[in-house]
């Protein structure tokens, strides 16, 4: 089966929205911009998305979640491992950049904070929650801690490290191990 013709446009959309952001800079990338290199209509991409923002969120989506997908493995800690490689590893790449624009434009643009809340954090964090609630069951995890808490140190330096440039703070396999030695090294049961 074809896939319908709205299908192959939103697609369209958000490759191009990627591909001229990284040649142009995201903080250049306009829709009359993204309208003139697709070819369809500005008002056809205004009916999709109420700025460029929110186009280049879903475009970072529809690559991110492929590209680094939580991990549900035996053990908690083998999961968030794997999860966390993979997501530096994603941002090792250009979606590094395009996330980085992201959270910086996310700042003073209540549409795409919202979106960044309710279509990237929010429900990789509802997953990963859970991964944790099961290593607590699994007396992995001592219980009585917040999972939100766990997580706010497996992630939170990580972008720390994205988003707060200094020397030697590369995103590194080896770094992830060894946060995620120290991490569950003080909430181990």
């Amino acid at each position: 089966m074809a896939p319908k013709r709205g299908a192959e446009t939103t697609a369209l959309i958000l490759t191009e929205a990627l591909r001229l952001g990284g040649e142009v800079g995201y903080e250049a990338l306009t829709m009359e911009r993204l309208a003139e290199r697709t070819g369809v209509a500005k008002t056809t991409i205004y009916r999709r998305w109420p700025n460029i923002s929110t186009v280049v969120m879903d475009a970072f989506l529809a690559e991110a979640d492929l590209a680094s997908p939580i991990a549900d493995l035996p053990s908690a800690r083998e999961s968030l491992s794997v999860s966390l490689r993979s997501l530096v590893g994603l941002y090792r790449g250009p979606r590094g950049e395009t996330l980085r624009a992201l959270i910086a434009r996310a700042q003073s643009d209540d549409e795409l904070r919202t979106a960044v809340i309710t279509h990237w954090v929010e429900p990789r964090r509802e997953t990963a929650r859970a991964i944790i609630q099961k290593g607590m069951a699994a007396r992995e995890i001592r219980s009585g801690l917040d999972p939100d808490v766990i997580l706010d140190m497996l992630y939170g330096p990580i972008y720390h490290r994205m988003l707060v440039p200094y020397h030697g703070a590369e995103l590194s396999d080896s770094y992830v191990d060894g946060l995620v030695e120290a991490v569950f090294g003080g909430v181990g049961a």
